[in-house]
């Protein structure tokens, strides 16, 4: 299977024109447009709360824009396609660190969503058979798609079962959407990440400016759980056994809502209606620390 994975890539180059066809691994060197804490994270009106109530879930100030921020880390990252090796990043040392000398710390969080999901535009089977750009889009999907197997291959290593992270994934979301609206910033830390943490104090700050209060229901079951990406990020060039995983959910639910002002009236949402809510959330975890369980390090927006 390998073996007509590899030949197929190669075929896809040399129909495009390249010489040379690529070795299975793959290098990414520059990251310009690294995400850094939240994915789309950026508020907006809370009064276009009415016309995007499909949206509970990630509230309705948070813009679909995301906002790029040029990177002040850079990340080299071999994404190993041949199951030989197993990937591996390395983040340059911030400048108090490396007044210290080499960087020795454990890390707690690289602070990113790496390869942010977006979805990808549908193809036709002419299109994608038949001309150059459907091979190159062929050739970019195969390599997206085996980064993924290869981050749940590794993840599967240290015990990963897909439905016990599905189910404590649903438990995560719950607790987190429910503090999020209790404003209980302090419990909340708990389940982000750093930079996940930092938005979510100020988005909890620019909702409490305007609604006094809010009512959010999850309704159980889940509707549907879904992975739409898995990717890895070492830490350690030397030593590839050190790397984060984040993996990107898509989580559909049926939920309520209703805010309140400061005498207690409804001013947006209505909780005796159910809304259907598509929300992508990632992930992240440690396989190296010691007692390292999954924490949300950020929200994309589609």
């Amino acid at each position: 299977m390998a073996f007509l994975r590899s030949h197929t890539i190669r075929q896809l180059y040399k129909s495009v024109g390249i010489r040379n066809a690529p070795s299975p691994v793959v290098s990414i060197r520059s990251y310009g447009k690294l995400d850094f804490g939240v994915q789309g994270f950026c508020y907006r009106s809370i009064s276009a709360y009415a016309s995007t109530s499909r949206r509970l879930g990630n509230f309705p100030w948070i813009s679909k824009s995301a906002k790029q921020l040029n990177p002040t880390t850079i990340i080299e990252l071999s994404a190993l396609l041949n199951h030989s090796r197993s990937v591996a990043t390395q983040a340059k040392a911030p400048p108090q660190a490396r007044q210290m000398g080499a960087l020795k710390v454990s890390m707690l969080s690289p602070g990113i969503v790496y390869e942010p999901y977006a979805p990808r535009e549908p193809i036709s089977f002419l299109r994608r058979w038949f001309t150059r750009s459907g091979w190159r889009r062929t050739k970019d999907d195969i390599i997206l798609e085996l980064k993924s197997a290869y981050a749940i291959a590794k993840l599967r290593k240290s015990g990963y079962s897909k439905k016990q992270f599905y189910e404590e994934a649903a438990q995560l979301y719950k607790e987190i959407n429910t503090l999020i609206s209790d404003g209980d910033k302090t419990a909340l830390r708990k389940f982000v990440t750093e930079n996940m943490y930092s938005g979510l104090k100020n988005e909890i700050k620019q909702r409490e400016s305007v609604w006094s209060s809010v009512y959010w229901e999850l309704i159980e079951p889940i509707v549907k759980i879904r992975t739409l990406r898995a990717r890895m990020i070492g830490v350690d060039r030397n030593d590839l056994s050190k790397i984060f995983v984040q993996l990107t959910l898509e989580i559909l639910s049926k939920q309520k809502f209703e805010a309140y002002n400061s005498k207690g009236l409804v001013v947006a949402g209505d909780k005796s209606k159910e809304v259907l809510v598509r929300d992508i959330w990632v992930f992240e975890k440690s396989l190296f620390h010691q007692g390292a369980y999954w924490r949300l390090c950020g929200r994309i927006s589609v």
